[in-house]
């Protein structure tokens, strides 16, 4: 077949003979190649059928054999040739048959679409190859047995018109699709197998680990780049269809003219057009297709990537970046990555549309042509400084966006505290100030995007007048034929053109992206030689430390840990102590290998488990809790319970141990919380257990039963290394390290010790200090001890779930996360539109558009109409006017581009900030009862990812939808001024798009919620990793954690998937409709009678029909995309709307500024319940706080104190009864005016990051002496001394580089300069040692003795000296009087409760004696 088409092609072109004697070879040899073609491709295709009849296509492991790959290559390449001879010979009017011209065409497509399939192919069996085995030994092989999307065993045919997609959206059609009717992606797309593909192809530098940017790309390519070169192949077979109608309309208008070459070339041309249309369609969205697929895989990819960089960060590495920032890392750059797909291949089809633009008007206009060259480049010059600021505004946007989400992250996590102090307006007001730098560079970014696309949209009339110029001064005639087809190229060109604004935009913002990701990859590890391993067997040492100096900081001269020796053999119990700040967590942070190793020698021999002194609890069941990712042996677990005194907790909460518990805890309290820690790591049945303080968070009885039950009770064969700061849990250890300044001061037993150095004699004489307090309040202390254990099991069996919760709900505290259903309301765009200026610019927008489209179509209307059909025609006017007028034209519609631009850049600007404004307020004005129930994703989320849909995609998209359906509605009239038939063609065309896109979106709709909604839960557990990285470093569990976000990777890529596969389901039938709709209308031309319809007209017509498809698929796919995208502002909005607290100031009752002047709290019949259908808490209580005097409240955890608190600062609304403070309701007043004016030191110590001066003075109040004075106050005045910028020394993200007794003198700083009247302690000093306890309540007994203190305490020493004490049992108040009346009865509670406390603490000291 070669053979005999270069004989013909050598015949006519190279040799001597006449035309007529060519033709005649020609003609023999045709006929003659025909039969032998014809014959050969039968036999071929017949054989291959017959084979492919035995390939099982169900099956992704068979390979297509090697012939078929080679007759296929083969096959294309003779089909490209014969189409070239075709196109020579056409060229040369010597065609025989314009058939075989037909027969080639398809020849070639066929070809093409053969070697896509035998790539695609190909390509799920290499990459199933490549994961034979699996990345992560925890990942389920079941996981692979899951029911796979349609999509991997649809056919060629379900693939090409994408039918695999039609069950789902049937479904969606019959019922709202829920997250399990949506199938799973493909093995081979699953973030596992594309991470394990990745990691493969990812280059370090010499062993070091650094990631450039182009590494990352290459690497990132490589994870997808069958997808990516597929997508490249269809836009390029896209590209060159496109100019098959501009290259033939010459010939269409000559045709409609009178001018025909041959019989039937009319329709030969509609058929030409036809088959052009319909590669164009399915090419495009294919292209699409694979594209957005490619980026879906690399979202994946880059997410598990950075959660993996994640869970290998040091503390010192990890300051510069804190949780919002990395956190920002994944939900926006790593999203707007996978966006960028869209763009991807937009530089490369600009190009090749350039280069045939630039080929088919040499051909149209000849010389005149050339001038299109330099008029191109000089827009794409004119573009360049608009493109290197918006990468200078998108790199400082990014900048400032990190800064605002890591401060919103911890204004978020730290939500509870910022409302009791009356700071949260204050810490609003930090982050709008923040938004409003980000805003700055968000209003430069937007107006520089709006001056791109200015100087882009006047390109094509820029370039097309230059062009037409060019012929003028040329002297080159123009006719109306030769001005369509330049007239249609540059509309083809005018999609890339007028998409380049944001294309740019988007490979700006990728790049910025890409160079983030890039720079926090290449981070410090943590030290992985920190730790070295002893062996297991034959060895009597547990741990060993020789010569060891730590630094949390290793570029410090002075190391945290300094000169660390002592030896721990197996079964011993070490107890570690110290005072505040000496290094007793450090310690025990190196031995777990999280600090820096400067010199020395750390040993450990078997496993870990750490239990943190901030209890670290996951969101989830409390089973999975405990579990911990190891499966369930029901009796060991029992037994765990039983040790941990959890029995009684899970009793009463509403589903056991099956109940869900909130983020952070939010439903627990501190001492259930550190329960269920020491239980999760009791289960885990380590080696070596590591407790840091674990018994400061529960009371004196719970904390005997732990040191009994787990330390000499499930673990008395095991090495525990524990901190404490309650020196009774001394004398039962083996070995006791004291500390002071990171050095160990002494190592030995209890009583040795205690004789030899001052250090530990300072400790246990604070706490016999302590014991002695008690003592002399409560006398023959001894009889009460004999009645002791019998009163322990009545007043266990009272203990109450704790009150941060209080209740037992109906159902879970955290639910699902709210979802609208069926379409976006009508309402949620009103009210987006209202947004700005009421919607009143939105008209000038529609107006200035409208404006556009009728001077471009009179522009192209004017050339059309003074240009001649044809060479032997007079024009109507001179060149010099002609093109005058096309300028002015030109001119007045690039001015409506710039207005509309602007308009639409303002207009979204001011939505966007309105939308940040008025939904930050809103949650920052929420009750505490909304952040307990919402995890701090759900609204990171919206903060990160929703608001940059607003910021960013929206405005451009409602300018889209305006610019293409008034382009429509142009084209539309266009053909119908032309031949009014058409209008029988398209009335149904469109009724039937209108119903292809209802018919889809109720699907479309459902899976983009769910997306959206698939999104929390990743920033979620990304978020709460970040937070127990050490914990979950300790148990080993970083496979699992791994494992968890490739599966919440997964479940997003899946709904994605299947909503890209419904768009493109729906565009390609719309696009059909459109080819079918176009060929219909070219046949009605075609068919005119000859004079019936003006030519230049009708291929006006034609060339505006070119863009009709793909204008009306992008409009629709804008129109569905622009409703995904809209659920953003609807999941905004739903926050704008969430219910908030009582004025936080009401004018009208606001106290005087003295107020409260005494202190004296009334509580009248108070009764408090969490929810309208829910029990009650407190239960009618009365009674009275005298002003100046100081209350303790005792009780069991969970009997109601801390609820009791939250409803005097007001947290929870009492149901009934009243509170008043110096006679004043304090339901009255407003809630700024009432925690302003009272004091409070929680539980848990907080610390925001920034300076120690900002985290004693938020609201900037004081001076600097008053300030030092405070910190001498609080023990801390020396240490903030040392410190190199003493009051401006910085503080890291939640303080983690003070340790937690620090941050409680920080706390105790604040209530001591705020001074107030009423002060409440709760559980102040649990953190703290003896000494510095007993030195903070001589502090607080100086500073505030004429002030009402109310304390929470489990320490009896700390509410022994008190005035009066509460104390309450189940939400009722059991007694309230003086300690020492209350002592004299010994029946009393309190005095059971003062017994038990010095009972466990003589009885240690007794027994080592």
């Amino acid at each position: 077949m070669v053979l005999l088409r270069s004989v013909e092609f050598h015949t006519f072109c190279h040799t001597g003979v006449s035309a007529k004697e060519a033709l005649s070879i020609i003609k023999f040899i045709f006929v003659r190649m025909l039969r032998h073609d014809l014959l050969f491709a039968a036999l071929a295709w017949g054989a291959i059928s017959i084979n492919l009849r035995g390939v099982n296509t169900d099956s992704q492991e068979q390979k297509l054999p090697f012939l078929f790959k080679v007759w296929w290559v083969f096959y294309i390449m003779v089909s490209c040739y014969r189409l070239v001879v075709d196109f020579i010979l056409y060229k040369k009017q010597e065609l025989v048959s314009f058939h075989t011209v037909i027969s080639d065409l398809v020849g070639v497509c066929t070809g093409l679409f053969l070697s896509c399939l035998c790539l695609w192919k190909n390509g799920k069996g290499e990459r199933i190859n490549l994961l034979e085995e699996p990345l992560l030994s925890n990942v389920e092989s079941s996981e692979n047995e899951e029911v796979t999307t349609p999509f991997a065993k649809a056919g060629i045919l379900s693939l090409m018109s994408f039918s695999w997609m039609s069950p789902l959206i049937t479904l969606g059609n019959e019922k709202i699709i829920d997250s399990k009717d949506v199938p799973q992606v493909d093995c081979s797309d699953r973030a596992e197998s594309l991470f394990w593909i990745f990691r493969s192809k990812l280059e370090w530098d010499d062993g070091e680990r650094r990631i450039t940017t182009f590494k990352l790309i290459k690497a990132l390519f490589f994870s997808v780049w069958r997808d990516i070169v597929l997508s490249t192949l269809f836009a390029s077979v896209y590209t060159l269809s496109c100019y098959v109608a501009p290259y033939l309309m010459d010939t269409f208008v000559q045709y409609l003219n009178g001018n025909r070459q041959y019989k039937n070339q009319g329709y030969v041309l509609v058929t030409t057009f036809f088959v052009a249309k319909l590669v164009e369609c399915q090419t495009r969205r294919q292209w699409f297709f694979k594209a957005q697929k490619a980026g879906l895989g690399m979202r994946s990819v880059l997410v598990t990537m950075i959660y993996e960089k994640g869970l290998t960060l040091p503390c010192y590495s990890k300051q510069g970046h804190t949780s919002g920032e990395i956190i920002n890392l994944m939900a926006v750059d790593a999203d707007r990555i996978c966006a960028f797909t869209w763009f991807m291949h937009d530089p490369l089809i600009l190009i090749l549309q350039v280069s045939l633009a630039l080929w088919i008007l040499y051909k149209s206009l000849g010389l005149g042509s050339i001038a299109a060259f330099p008029a191109t480049i000089l827009v794409v010059l004119a573009n360049y400084p608009f493109a290197k600021l918006e990468e200078k505004f998108q790199s400082s946007l990014m900048k400032s966006k990190d800064k605002r989400m890591k401060k919103t992250t911890e204004v978020l996590l730290n939500m509870k505290i910022l409302k009791l102090q009356g700071w949260e307006m204050k810490f609003l007001s930090k982050i709008l100030e923040l938004r409003h730098i980000e805003a700055g560079w968000l209003k430069k970014f937007v107006y520089n995007s709006s001056a791109i696309s200015s100087v882009l949209w006047t390109a094509p009339s820029f370039i097309s007048a230059t062009a037409f110029g060019a012929c003028i001064l040329l002297k080159i005639p123009l006719e109306s034929g030769k001005i369509l087809a330049a007239l249609a190229t540059f509309r083809i060109l005018q999609g890339p053109i007028y998409k380049l604004p944001e294309t740019i935009s988007m490979i700006v913002q990728t790049k910025v992206s890409l160079n983030r990701i890039a720079s926090f990859l290449c981070l410090d590890d943590l030290q992985q030689d920190v730790v070295g391993r002893l062996p297991s067997e034959g060895s009597e040492t547990a741990m060993e430390i020789s010569n060891g100096n730590f630094s949390w900081d290793d570029s410090s001269p002075v190391p945290t840990l300094r000169d660390i020796n002592f030896k721990v053999s197996h079964g011993m119990n070490v107890a570690i102590c110290g005072t505040v700040g000496s290094g007793k967590s450090s310690l025990l942070s190196s031995i777990l290998g999280e600090v820096t190793k400067i010199s020395g020698d750390l040993k450990v021999c078997g496993r870990k488990a750490y239990i943190a002194q901030s209890p670290w609890i996951q969101s989830g069941k409390v089973e999975e809790n405990i579990l911990f990712g190891k499966p369930m042996e029901r009796e060991w677990y029992e037994r765990v319970l039983e040790a941990c005194s959890l029995n009684k907790d899970l009793e009463i909460l509403p589903f056991h141990d099956q109940t869900v518990i909130g983020e952070r805890g939010i439903n627990l309290s501190g001492g259930q919380k550190q329960r269920i820690q020491i239980a999760r790591a009791l289960y885990q049945n380590a080696d070596i257990y590591l407790f840091d303080d674990p018994f400061s968070a529960v009371d004196a009885h719970t904390g005997s039963h732990l040191f009994k039950e787990v330390l000499l009770g499930l673990l008395k064969h095991k090495t525990v290394i524990y901190v404490t700061h309650q020196v009774e849990f001394l004398p039962e250890a083996d070995l006791i390290l004291v500390m002071k300044d990171g050095k160990i001061t002494q190592v030995g037993k209890y009583n040795e010790i205690l004789e030899s150095g001052t250090d530990f004699m300072a400790l246990v004489g604070a706490h016999t200090d302590a014991l002695a307090t008690v003592d002399s309040h409560e006398k023959g202390s001894a009889s009460a001890e004999s009645t002791m254990k019998k009163e322990n099991e009545l007043l266990h069996d009272e203990e109450k779930q704790e009150t941060d919760s209080g209740h037992k709900p109906s159902g879970q505290l955290v639910q699902a996360e709210e979802r609208e259903k069926g379409k976006v309301g009508f309402t949620v765009y009103q009210k987006y539109m209202a947004l700005a200026y009421g919607g009143a610019v939105i008209p000038f927008i529609l107006v200035v558009q409208i404006l556009f489209q009728l001077l471009n179509i009179g522009s192209n209307y004017w050339m059309t109409w003074v240009t001649p059909v044809s060479k032997d025609m007079e024009p109507p006017v001179g060149g010099v006017t002609l093109i005058l007028v096309y300028v002015v034209l030109a001119i007045a519609s690039s001015f409506c581009i710039l207005v509309r631009a602007m308009l639409v850049a303002m207009t979204g600007f001011k939505i966007a900030t309105e939308l940040f404004t008025q939904m930050h307020l809103s949650i920052f004005r929420a009750s505490m009862s909304f952040f307990d129930a919402t995890p701090m994703g759900r609204i990171l989320n919206r903060a990160s990812t929703d608001q940059s849909v607003a910021d960013l995609r929206l405005p451009g998209q409602f300018a889209y939808v305006a610019i293409a359906s008034i382009n429509i509605l142009g084209i539309i009239g266009v053909m119908v001024q032309v031949a009014w038939q058409v209008l029988i063609i398209f009335i149904p065309v469109v009724a039937a798009c209108a119903w292809y896109r209802q018919y889809y979106i109720s699907a479309a709709r459902e899976l983009a919620r769910l997306a959206g909604i698939s999104r929390s839960p990743m920033v979620h557990h990304f978020s709460e990793t970040l937070s127990g990285i050490t914990t979950i470093r300790s148990f080993d569990q970083e496979p699992r954690f791994r494992g968890d976000i490739m599966r919440l990777c997964d479940c997003f890529s899946r709904l994605r998937f299947h909503s890209y596969g419904a768009m493109e389901w729906l565009c390609f039938r719309l696009d059909l409709l459109s080819t079918i709709a176009f060929a219909c209308s070219l046949v009605i031309l075609v068919s005119a009678p000859e004079g019936a319809i003006n030519p230049s007209f009708a291929g006006l017509a034609v060339t505006y029909a070119l863009n009709l498809n793909s204008l009306q698929s992008t409009l629709i796919w804008t129109l569905c995309d622009l409703e995904n995208k809209m659920i953003s502002v609807e999941r905004m909005l739903q926050y704008i709307s969430i219910s908030s607290e009582p004025p936080l100031v009401i004018e009208s009752t606001r106290p005087e500024k003295s107020w409260p002047s005494r202190g004296e709290i009334t509580i009248s019949n108070l009764q408090v319940r969490y929810g309208p259908h829910l029990p009650m808490v407190l239960h009618g209580l009365t009674c009275t706080f005298p002003g100046g005097l100081k209350t303790g409240i005792v009780g069991r955890t969970g009997c109601g104190k801390s609820t009791l608190i939250q409803t005097l600062f007001r947290i929870v609304e009492p149901a009934a009864g009243e509170i008043r403070i110096d006679g004043i309701n304090i339901l009255t007043i407003g809630l700024h005016d009432l925690r302003s004016r009272l004091s409070i030191i929680p539980q848990d110590p907080t610390m925001f990051e920034g300076t120690v001066r900002s985290n004693l003075d938020p609201l900037e109040e004081y001076t600097d002496d008053q300030i030092w004075e405070t910190l001498d106050k609080c023990q801390l005045g020396d240490e903030v001394r040392k410190k190199e910028l003493k009051l401006d020394s910085p503080v890291s993200e939640n303080g983690q580089n003070w340790s937690v007794g620090q941050r409680q003198l920080v706390c105790l700083g604040r209530v001591l300069l705020k001074r107030s009247k009423v002060l409440v302690l709760d559980e102040a000093t649990a953190s703290i040692d003896t000494a510095t306890d007993n030195l903070i309540q001589e502090t607080l007994r100086q500073q505030f003795s004429d002030c009402t203190v109310i304390t929470i305490a489990h320490r009896i020493s700390s509410v022994i000296d008190s005035d009066m004490v509460l104390l309450l049992d189940q939400g009722l108040i059991k007694e309230h009087d003086s300690p020492a009346r209350l002592l004299e009865d010994r029946s009393s509670l309190f005095s059971k409760l003062v017994a038990e406390y010095t009972a466990s603490s003589d009885s240690r000291s007794k027994r080592n004696c």
